[in-house]
């Protein structure tokens, strides 16, 4: 299991910066990107067809992280979603696979004809 070896958050830029010991550089996932991508059956649904798609989360933040045992963390986001846990697995995917993620997110937005804002 990836265990990231800093863990830091930039409440004004919005942003979590999170480096893993196979990754010299460190990644960068928005507080929005997070969001939208909360491992939470609220986000995710029981299976991927129950998935609601998040909209509306450009200015999200996140006003409290509380450490989940020694396998990931639980942000507290300022719109009130407060149920996602995100484990260090989970983290690393996101990290490792944000530019795909991200673009499919802005598809579906587009399909559905949703805004971030």
């Amino acid at each position: 299991m990836p265990t990231p070896i800093e863990l830091r958050f930039n409440r004004e830029q919005r942003v979590l910066f999170l480096r893993f010991n196979e990754h010299k550089t460190p990644f960068e996932l928005s507080y929005e990107f997070l969001r939208v991508h909360s491992p939470s059956a609220e986000v995710q649904g029981h299976r991927p067809e129950e998935a609601i798609l998040q909209y509306g989360k450009k200015n999200v933040v996140i006003t409290e992280v509380e450490s989940v045992g020694n396998y990931g963390i639980k942000p507290l986001f300022n719109d009130g979603h407060t149920t996602g846990i995100y484990t260090w697995d989970y983290l690393y995917h996101l990290a490792t696979h944000q530019d795909q993620l991200w673009q499919n997110y802005l598809n579906a937005l587009e399909v559905a004809k949703l805004n971030r804002e």
